[in-house]
């Protein structure tokens, strides 16, 4: 059985990216790759084809999630259908998912990380694009918490 997971944000540079990361060392951690397929996507394809943003991979990196090698995708580019779950960072990527997956003719599990966080406030997880260093951090530390609850749940589910 295999779980195939996609993270989407605006361009696949920062959030998703880490999530990515994120979701890949857990995963590895816990010796179950061949239990998840994990990728990332963006909304938009300004970037795709570019590493992720120079910030979120130092803080990733100094996190121990190592991003560098990833490249930005474009969910237009993916056969939706193909992913168990997918879950967005906030209300835009969350509604342009929904339009490409009808899109699609398909209609596909889709979900607010948000959803997973224990402070039922944050409603999104805002880009850190425009930010600071701090805002990465801020991003990284949310990202973390939900996908922690995210993997438990995932294996919950599946009986493991």
């Amino acid at each position: 059985m295999t779980c195939s997971l996609l993270f989407v944000c605006y361009e696949n540079i920062c959030r998703s990216p880490m999530a990515e990361g994120i979701f890949t060392k857990m995963i590895a951690e816990r010796e179950h790759e061949e239990i998840f397929d994990v990728e990332s996507a963006g909304t938009v394809c300004f970037q795709k084809g570019a590493p992720p943003d120079s910030r979120a991979i130092e803080i990733a990196r100094e996190q121990g999630v190592d991003i560098a090698d990833q490249r930005a995708g474009c969910i237009k580019d993916l056969e939706l259908d193909y992913y168990t779950r997918i879950f967005t960072m906030d209300g835009q990527s969350y509604h342009d998912t929904i339009y490409y997956s009808a899109s699609q003719r398909t209609l596909l599990p889709v979900y607010m990380v948000t959803d997973y966080l224990s402070d039922p406030e944050t409603t999104e997880i805002e880009d850190p694009y425009y930010g600071t260093k701090k805002d990465f951090l801020k991003v990284f530390q949310q990202l973390e918490e939900a996908l922690v609850n995210i993997y438990e749940e995932l294996l919950r589910q599946s009986g493991l």
